[in-house]
């Protein structure tokens, strides 16, 4: 999973990546691409590498990435870092909340607003040409994928009412549309960049409808140089529940419909990361496509249910360690041993 951080020129985009990534990139690195791949917290992972004592404890990942800055013209039909950013399976749209410079205050509805329309004017524009060429195929004879031109004529009409494609989950995670990668269509995590001593949350209904979270982002960007004990101490001080990275780890998580299953043994405790509704076949698939091919059954046992009787022997004399096969939806905690076999 690889987050984009996108923003408005001195929204703070580089302050909440080195907040969220513990990196000091400095004045060097100002028009570089930044990548951050980050452990996902996760004590349940904690709890199974103390019960089986592995060699080896693996958590989840995720990547975010700040794009580098274009160096194209500003006029240029993808401004700022967008280009660099299409790779990216979700975005956080870093909004300025903070007065800029002791007197500017801060504008969220409109800054967020300018870059959303320039998502959804991308988009436009690369739909009208792609519709453009499937009714010069049309008129040449070529038959085209009726599901493509359907689905494109529903992205646009979401862009021609203002509307970004994301708010149409299931249009904007269709098949025919996977290549396009379009921008307005990818979930969207607002991070509203605050000053230290604001806690509050922007009000406006262009965010009714948006995945939103504070962070402060110059803040936090000190607190991770300090050490554990003084770092809980500045976070008590201004009620910060968790650090950044793990606030916005867990809002990505849910903000992409992640979930993790475990696999553990002595080699390894491993955490896997898939989405909501994986089949155990899918799941399979996930470790290695021969498990996924000689898939037989599934050994599923939930975490809660495993700590509950305190070893994977009291659980089988229990009869807790379920079989499963292929269509079994793997819900998030369960603890899975395939079994399989490849010919």
């Amino acid at each position: 999973m690889k987050l984009g951080i996108i923003g408005l020129p001195q929204s703070g985009k580089k302050t909440v990546f080195e907040a969220l990534s513990g990196q000091k990139t400095g004045e060097s690195t100002k028009n570089e691409a930044l990548q951050a791949m980050l452990r996902v917290p996760d004590q349940r992972v904690d709890r199974l590498a103390e019960m089986f004592r592995p060699r080896k404890t693996t958590y989840a990942q995720v990547e975010y990435a700040l794009p580098a800055k274009s160096s194209a013209k500003p006029d240029a039909k993808e401004p700022m870092q967008l280009s660099a950013a299409r790779d990216c399976d979700a975005f956080i749209h870093v909004v300025r909340n903070f007065r800029r410079y002791g007197t500017e205050e801060p504008t969220p509805e409109a800054d967020f607003k300018q870059l959303d329309s320039e998502l959804m004017l991308l988009d436009q524009i690369a739909i009208e040409k792609r519709l453009e060429r499937i009714e010069a195929d049309r008129k040449r004879g070529k038959k085209g994928d009726p599901d493509e031109k359907e689905s494109l004529d529903a992205c646009h009409a979401l862009l021609e009412r203002g509307e970004a494609i994301r708010r149409d989950p299931i249009l904007a995670a269709h098949p025919s549309l996977r290549g396009f990668a379009f921008f307005s269509a990818k979930p969207l995590l607002v991070l509203f960049n605050n000053a230290d001593d604001d806690d509050a949350m922007p009000q406006a209904d262009c965010f009714s409808e948006e995945s939103c979270s504070i962070i402060k982002a110059k803040l936090e960007q000190e607190i991770c140089g300090m050490d554990p004990e003084e770092a809980a101490v500045f976070l008590s001080e201004f009620h910060l529940t968790a650090s950044a990275t793990d606030r916005v780890i867990a809002t990505s998580y849910s903000l992409m419909g992640l979930i993790s299953f475990f696999t553990v043994g002595e080699d390894e405790v491993k955490a896997w990361t898939i989405t909501r509704s994986t089949s155990a076949l899918d799941a399979a698939g996930v470790i290695h496509s021969d498990i996924k091919k000689g898939f037989i059954r599934a050994e599923v046992i939930g975490y809660q249910e495993l700590m509950d009787v305190g070893s994977f022997a009291e659980a089988r004399k229990k009869g807790l360690v379920r079989l499963e096969g292929k269509t079994y939806e793997v819900q998030d905690g369960d603890i899975v041993h395939f079994r399989f076999n490849v010919g």
